[in-house]
């Protein structure tokens, strides 16, 4: 795989590297990275399933990063968010898996407008802020359903996982933005591994250039991590709020 790096000219290697380090950034603050690498390695001339996969390597140490910064900072306990994160490994495992079983076209039509509303969501709903709200449901609760269900779609389709962790953080374990980015992120990184666990089965990843990827998206993680702490839902809301809609702007394009 790294004689495909060699092979590809400089200017899309540059390319390449500039797209990881601003999805780095993005991803750690509001999610939606691969709205900017994948595109960029699909330019590159790399096949879909490969880009895919590829994706996956270099947002593993993106998400990962991003976990790590959080919790050094005291925004997610790792050492209670143990059982969900293996949940979520296994749940994106098995969705991955399923991709050639499962037809996920009608998961794909119906994506745009749940994204739009999850915009309007954080754009439109009052007294969003990082302080903690209402837990609905418990911790065990939580992991047992929120968390299987989100990161089975992770695997199987991917686009929104991190936007539906935030919702479902929110709205449903009562955290506030800060904190729900936090969880989201640890979440995000154990269900990229679990989807990256089956792609690599299957020999899909370019690990030369998913690796090359990862130096700049871990650049790009750590200033985004570090801003999204000191701002908090201020920078967190409207980038949500834009990462959502240019989701669902790129979806529908796709459909058309």
């Amino acid at each position: 795989m790294t004689d495909l790096i060699i092979a590809l000219p400089w200017e899309t290697i540059a390319l390449l590297l500039t797209a990881a380090c601003f999805a780095g950034f993005v991803d750690a603050i509001a999610g939606g990275g691969g709205l900017i690498t994948i595109p960029a390695l699909l330019l590159a001339g790399i096949p879909p399933v490969q880009a895919l996969a590829t994706n996956k390597v270099q947002g593993t140490f993106g998400a990962g990063t991003a976990a790590i910064a959080y919790a050094r900072r005291g925004h997610v306990d790792l050492r209670t968010q143990i059982r969900p994160a293996l949940i979520a490994f296994a749940a994106a495992f098995a969705g991955s898996q399923l991709v050639p079983y499962i037809p996920t076209a009608a998961l794909r039509l119906i994506l745009p407008g749940v994204m739009i509303a999850v915009a309007l969501f954080f754009a439109l709903k009052p007294g969003l802020s990082d302080a903690d709200r209402h837990q609905r449901i418990g911790p065990a609760a939580f992991a047992i359903t929120a968390v299987p269900l989100i990161a089975l779609y992770d695997g199987l389709v991917g686009p929104g996982a991190g936007s539906f962790y935030m919702i479902a953080f929110v709205m449903l374990a009562g955290h506030g933005i800060l904190k729900a980015t936090a969880h989201t992120k640890l979440l995000n990184f154990s269900s990229n591994v679990g989807s990256l666990t089956a792609f690599a089965i299957g020999g899909a990843p370019l690990w030369g250039l998913g690796l090359a990827m990862a130096v700049t998206q871990v650049i790009g993680a750590q200033i985004g991590s570090h801003m999204a702490m000191r701002l908090g839902s201020r920078l967190i809301k409207p980038l949500l709020v834009v990462t959502s809609t240019a989701m669902a702007l790129r979806l529908i394009w796709q459909m058309l």
